[in-house]
């Protein structure tokens, strides 16, 4: 499968590297391709990855993931076009950048469905956000599989979303339509509190157990 990734940082470069060395095409969206920065990810990745820019990576690829900085996301949406028919999905995160201060929206609205405002026609899945790089590139913990919530409101592309993160070893849970993205920003903001405000560190993660 051909995925363009947005952002190059811990989380972009841990999902690119992981779905190239699985087997998948991946482009990294990135302003600047050329960055010394990129070369050390594309290293890592190995042979099934490159870098290009936004616009130029996403034109072909049928599933976009969006690693940005909130702060950064509607502009770096602006460069990636139109994005309508494909699959996005939404790794971020609406925080402060002071992550003391927490979710910038919330409530009535998610930043998954802001993306969504902002991408007309793509079909929206928010994935991949409730969790630290580090479980993404190793969701295992001993026998246990760490859960990997996702939400959106089309079910053929939760599926390819179901589908990838399943091949990194998560174990997926539909948590319905993208309005439930309203939820699951506060349960990263819950990770995020226990792994650094907490200093439990990021060798954690959440898992859905069922009697």
């Amino acid at each position: 499968m051909n995925i363009a990734i947005i952002g190059s940082g811990n989380v972009g470069g841990t999902l690119g590297s992981r779905w190239a060395k699985l087997g998948h095409k991946i482009t990294f969206a990135v302003r600047k391709p050329e960055d010394p920065k990129i070369r050390k990810v594309l290293d890592a990745a190995g042979p099934n990855a490159h870098a290009t820019t936004i616009p130029e990576a996403v034109k072909d690829a049928p599933v976009v993931v969006l690693t940005t900085s909130w702060e950064g996301t509607q502009d770096a949406l602006k460069s990636a076009g139109n994005l309508s028919g494909k699959i996005l999905i939404d790794a971020t995160n609406p925080l402060f950048q002071d992550l003391q201060r927490g979710l910038v929206i919330g409530h009535t609205t998610s930043g998954g469905e802001q993306v969504a405002a902002w991408s007309p026609g793509a079909r929206v899945v928010k994935a991949f956000n409730t969790t630290g790089a580090g479980n993404m590139a190793n969701p295992k913990f001993g026998a246990d599989a760490a859960t990997m919530f996702i939400c959106g409101d089309d079910a053929e592309a939760k599926a390819t979303v179901t589908k990838l993160s399943n091949e990194l070893g998560f174990e997926t849970c539909d948590a319905g339509p993208l309005s439930a993205a309203r939820y699951l920003e506060p349960l990263a903001m819950l990770w995020i509190h226990q792994a650094y405000a907490l200093c439990w560190g990021p060798n954690f993660a959440l898992k859905v157990i069922r009697r």
